[in-house]
């Protein structure tokens, strides 16, 4: 009897304890807002920093083994590789240029991992990457993604990338009209050859 008492007690407490879990693991609300205002404040800092063209400022947050994944679609890899990428495009197509950020979503996820999607809006560049078109005349719009894992208190990137806006289709002038549809053709039949009698 004493035993069959202890498993039930056993099973009970393995059972609320399961139930319970995401509740423990799950960050009280003022925590929560705490993390919001950090990752608001990194994103902050970081557009201060690509306004001033300050590479080491602007990659100061990436984890480093993180990964970038820049408008062109090119990998870089560690922090090293997106401060050097960056410090190269603050002093040629980048240069003199200015950023405003918007932040869109900020997610959480379990694990101390969030999600950051941001609106970037460039102007007074001097150039733009091969490819890659103006969203409207003299402004790049992008979107940013990152996602960041908080670690010994600090919140670092460990995944960004970043996606051009491209421009909207210009409208068919007025006087030009739509352009026909494709019509099919009923295939050519082959030429009937005379017929022969043999001898």
């Amino acid at each position: 009897m004493i035993r069959a008492r202890f498993s039930l007690a056993t099973v009970a407490a393995v059972f609320l304890s399961l139930a319970l879990s995401p509740l423990a693991d799950a960050a009280p609300a003022g925590a929560r807002t705490q993390d919001e205002a950090a990752l608001r404040k990194l994103v902050s800092e970081q557009t201060e920093a690509w306004n001033r063209q300050d590479a080491a400022a602007w990659s100061k947050d990436f984890a480093d083994d993180a990964t970038f994944i820049n408008i062109v679609g090119t990998l870089f890899n560690g922090r090293a590789e997106i401060e050097k990428r960056h410090a190269f495009v603050f002093d040629t197509l980048f240069k003199g240029s200015r950023s405003e950020v918007t932040v869109r979503k900020v997610l959480f996820l379990d694990g101390g991992v969030a999600m950051v999607d941001t609106e970037h809006q460039v102007t007074n560049y001097v150039g733009l990457p091969p490819g890659v078109q103006p969203t409207t005349p003299g402004v790049l719009r992008t979107q940013m993604r990152y996602v960041l894992k908080k670690t010994a208190g600090r919140w670092l990137i460990v995944a960004g990338q970043n996606t051009d806006v491209k421009p909207a289709p210009a409208p068919a002038s007025a006087g030009t009209p739509p352009s026909p549809a494709p019509t099919r053709t009923s295939p050519t039949p082959a030429p009937t050859l005379p017929v022969i009698d043999k001898p």
